[in-house]
C-alpha cells in the first residue's frame, strides 16, 4: 500500500510523478532541485544557495510525512560539476548529524532538469 505525500512548501511536480511516496514506514522522495516553491523561480545565485534551497525543499517533503533528516537512511546527489562537490557537501552536511548521517552516493551527470547544478533525492524510514 502506498500513500502519496504532497506539500505546497516544496515545488509541485512538473511531470507524471509525486513529491514523495510513503510505502509502509519508508518514504521515497523524488529528486528536488532549487525551485522556490512560493515563486516557482530557480535559485541559482551560487552553488551553496542552490544546495540550501534543495535541502529546504526536501525538509518540507520530510515534514509533510512527519519525518526529519534524522529519519533519512539514503541520499542520492546528482551534480553537474564535481568541482562543486566541496561546497555542496558543506551545505548538505549542515542538515545532518555526522554520527547518524545517511548512506549516500554522489554522481556527476551530463545534465540535470532545467540545467540546474544539483539534484538530491532521499529515502527515509520512520
Amino acid at each position: 500500500m502506498k500513500k502519496i505525500i504532497t506539500t505546497p512548501k516544496a515545488p509541485a511536480p512538473i511531470g507524471p510523478y509525486n513529491q514523495a511516496v510513503l510505502s509502509g514506514n519508508t518514504l521515497y522522495t523524488s529528486g528536488q532541485i532549487a525551485l522556490n516553491p512560493e515563486t516557482g523561480v530557480l535559485i541559482l545565485d551560487d552553488i551553496k544557495t542552490e544546495t540550501d534551497q534543495v535541502m529546504q525543499n526536501l525538509k518540507a517533503v520530510l515534514e509533510a510525512a512527519d519525518m526529519t533528516f534524522e529519519h533519512v537512511i539514503k541520499t542520492s546527489i546528482f551534480i553537474s560539476n564535481m568541482d562543486n562537490f566541496t561546497q555542496i557537501n558543506e551545505v548538505y552536511g549542515s542538515f545532518f548529524n555526522d554520527e547518524t548521517a545517511p548512506a549516500r552516493e554522489t554522481v556527476q551527470v551530463a545534465r540535470l532538469p532545467k540545467d540546474v547544478n544539483v539534484e538530491i533525492s532521499m529515502i527515509a524510514v520512520k
